[in-house]
This record gives structure tokens, sequence and C-alpha cells, in this order.
């Protein structure tokens, strides 16, 4: 197998499982709104911030929109305790400023993935490679590369949820915007930790199943190769 088609291939199949992990992560949280309020009932959200769940999934639609550019800014009203008023404080708005900057920057990465997809089959194409037989092995190597590192990456998550929560937010965050109060910010309560634990849960079997039947593809076309070369 030439090795700069092997290189190539490789690159597009990491590329390939980039879009597969932002695509996984766009679903889980835009494409059903549901998701949002099974998890409001499962942690007692309404009573926390007293509003009703049809004013909550509102002004939870109005931040998800914000956080992809749908929406120029978090200026939101809603009823809370049966008074009119804004949803989101200053200090929640600042955050969620960076919190798009990383949306953003996500839905970025996904089209640079997609570029990068497609320029590396279109090489492969003009160095006349074997497509199916060359794009096969490199994802089923990338694949298990990936699947390795996600799998040990998963389990420590599972066993230490709230340090690498922090850890997060230490990370991607030079500010303390992110270091809400209970009692004078609305927006924690209704996105307590469990609700992310469950989200980075979902959003892993979605990634773990796409990334699966893709492998699968591509065993199946192997075996079926190899039993037309007999």
């Amino acid at each position: 197998m030439n090795k700069v088609n092997y290189c190539v291939a490789i690159l597009g199949s990491i590329a390939c499982i980039i879009i597969l992990f932002l695509t996984s992560f766009k679903f889980v949280l835009y494409s059903d709104i549901g998701f949002y309020e099974k998890e409001y009932t499962k942690y007692g959200v309404l009573e926390e911030v007293k509003m009703d769940m049809q004013d909550v999934l509102y002004v939870t639609q109005e931040m998800m929109n914000y956080l992809i550019d749908k929406r120029d800014n978090l200026v939101v009203e809603t009823v809370v305790d049966g008074q009119q008023r804004e949803f989101f404080n200053e200090r929640e708005k600042l955050h969620m400023q960076d919190v798009k900057n990383l949306f953003m920057a996500g839905l970025m990465i996904r089209r640079i993935a997609f570029a990068t997809l497609i320029l590396s089959i279109l090489i492969l194409i003009f160095r006349k490679a074997d497509l199916k037989r060359i794009i096969s092995r490199a994802f089923q190597i990338a694949t298990l590369i990936v699947g390795a590192i996600t799998g040990v990456a998963a389990f420590y998550i599972s066993r230490n949820f709230i340090e690498v929560f922090l850890k997060f937010h230490y990370l991607f965050f030079d500010n303390d915007y992110w270091i809400l109060n209970p009692k004078t910010d609305l927006m924690i309560n209704i996105l307590p930790e469990g609700f992310f634990y469950d989200t980075i849960k979902s959003i892993g079997i979605m990634f773990g199943c796409l990334l699966g039947i893709l492998l699968l593809i591509t065993v199946i076309l192997d075996m079926v190769r190899q039993r037309r070369k007999q």
C-alpha cells in the first residue's frame, strides 16, 4: 500500500470521525426538545426555578439558538414565580458568550473536517488509489485507535465526572463567569451537573453507534472484496 495514499486515507478517516463526533453532539442537543423536558423532570428543575415547563423549554430553545448564532442576544423574557422578567442576568450572559465561542469553534472545526475528508478522497482519486481497500483499512485503524482512547476517557469520566467537569471549565474559560450561584443565577438551576453527565453519555452512545455502523460497513466491504477474489 502506497505510504502517501495510506497517510491521506488516515487523515480523511480522522476527519470523518471528527465529523461523526460533532454531529452526534449537535444531534443530541438540537434534534429533540423532549430530551430537555425529560431531564428537567428528572432533576426537578421546575420546582427550583418556579417556572412552568413551557416557559423553561422556551428559554432553553432561545439559549440553544443563541449558541449557534441563530439569535443575536440572550435578552429572553419569561415568567418566573409569577413575575415577568429577564431569565438571564449579566453574569450568565457573559458566560454564555464564552460558551457560544466554543460552539462556533466546533461548527468551524466540523466544516474544516468536511473539507479535509473531501480533499482526501479527491487526492486518492487523483492518485488512482484503490479507494474501497485503502479507505476501509485506514478507517478501521483510525477507529480502533480513537475507540481505545474514547473508551479509556469514558471510563475515567464516568468515575471522576465532577473533576473532569471542573478541569474542562478551567481549561476552556479564562475567567470565573462559569462559577454561578444557585440563589441568584437561574441558569445553573435548569442545567445541574446531572444534566451535563446525561448529555455527555447520550453523545457518547450516539457517537459510538455511528462509529460502529461505519466500522461494520468497512468490514463487510472487506469480506465481500475477499470473496470476489476467491
